[in-house]
Order: structure tokens, then C-alpha cells, then sequence
């Protein structure tokens, strides 16, 4: 797979107390594309950061309206993965590729 089709699958990293909180445990949490699957995610975090993928899961989550001056709007729908790395191998998300 070629490097522009893994940043095609990888869409950002989340930076949230929660997803620092993961980092502990050797999990990484990423925006992925609502297409991607768990086997396309493996290949694109190990072709992207050059570390051995133990594990991936994937949630949606739904988009929520809210008002904004009156007018209603909806939030887009988000897929995130949860990345649990093999021991010794970590990912930096705060300096970037």
C-alpha cells in the first residue's frame, strides 16, 4: 500500500484527557476514514510509524445537533480506532510525521 493511500485511512490523532489517559496502557486513539476497516488501520499505523500493531478497535461516533444562534446544525458522524501497540513500540502524536 502506498504512503498517500495510509494517509487516505489515517485522518488525525485525538488529543483528549481520555485518549492521554489510553497512553498509558500502550493504546493510541485516531480519526479514521468512515471506509476504513480494522486490517486497512493495522497496515497504515505500522507502514506509517514503523511499529507492530497488537490490536485495533473501531467506534462511530454519531454526530449531535446543535443550535448556534438560533439555527440548528449537525455535527459529522466520526470513526474513530483505538491502536494497541505490541510491548517496546510507542507512537509521539504531539510532534507529528
Amino acid at each position: 500500500m502506498s504512503k498517500e493511500k495510509y494517509y487516505n485511512t489515517i485522518v488525525s490523532p485525538v488529543i483528549s484527557e481520555k485518549s492521554t489517559m489510553a497512553a498509558e496502557h500502550n493504546q493510541v486513539v485516531f480519526n479514521v476514514a468512515k471506509t476504513a476497516t480494522k486490517p486497512q488501520i493495522k497496515a497504515a499505523i505500522e507502514g506509517l510509524f514503523g511499529v507492530e500493531v497488537k490490536a485495533v478497535n473501531t467506534m462511530v461516533r454519531k454526530g449531535k445537533e446543535k443550535k448556534f444562534k438560533g439555527v440548528v446544525g449537525r455535527q459529522i458522524d466520526v470513526k474513530k480506532a483505538i491502536v494497541t501497540l505490541k510491548d517496546g513500540h510507542s507512537i509521539d502524536v504531539t510532534t507529528g510525521l
